[in-house]
């Protein structure tokens, strides 16, 4: 993992709006970066630190709704802060649902917007934490020759050692070999730790 700075991102079409946010931002001692557009933000290239997005609902081009429900999908370790200068309800239960940490309506205290940074950063670390995981874990499975990913597979799916033998056609001596070196390849302490793993990586049989 990177030791960067934290990066918040802000898309609002008020310049002013975009000052005083950077330098909040900067003074709290985050790398803040700004755009006056959706499309604008959209060119610029995925960060890969904990990051967040500060979004204006109304934009020139895309509206911040929009716009959340596209990084939702497409960069999901990047959680977004809803600004608006015309809250109402219905439009802060969309944005809500839609996973928004937080709907402020300027003009909103300094405080309160940095408590929801510091929630969405604490989101966005977990969020990138776990996707590092995942790909060491998808790599060490990959390891795996394809008799251990098979042996493994019926494994944590429930079944003994000569249970596994017989649907492979192998002896329980073999299917203890293949299962020890599955354990080691994939770093799994114990048979839960395995089955833990399995289902982070979607594997059941």
């Amino acid at each position: 993992m990177s030791h960067e700075l934290p990066v918040v991102f802000v898309v609002d079409d008020d310049v002013s709006v975009r000052e005083s946010l950077e330098l909040l931002i900067r003074t709290a001692g985050w790398q803040p970066e700004t755009f006056a557009s959706a499309r604008e933000f959209l060119s610029c290239p995925r960060a890969l630190v904990p990051n967040c997005l500060i979004l204006d609902v109304n934009l020139p081009d895309i509206s911040g709704l929009d716009l959340q429900q596209f990084v939702s999908v497409e960069r999901t370790d990047m959680p977004i802060i809803i600004v608006t200068g015309y809250g109402d309800v219905p439009m802060t239960v969309k944005a809500m649902k839609a996973g928004a940490v937080e709907f402020l309506t300027k003009p909103f205290s300094d405080d309160a917007l940095l408590t929801a940074l510091e929630q969405a950063l604490d989101r966005s670390r977990n969020m990138l934490a776990m996707d590092s995981e995942i790909h060491a874990l998808r790599d060490r499975h990959a390891s795996l020759s394809r008799r251990e990913q098979e042996v493994m597979a019926l494994v944590v799916s429930g079944l003994l050692n000569k249970q596994v033998g017989f649907e492979l056609g192998i002896s329980e001596i073999t299917v203890k070999a293949h299962r020890g070196q599955a354990m080691r390849k994939m770093k799994a302490r114990s048979l839960p730790d395995l089955v833990n793993m399995a289902a982070k990586l979607g594997i059941a049989h």
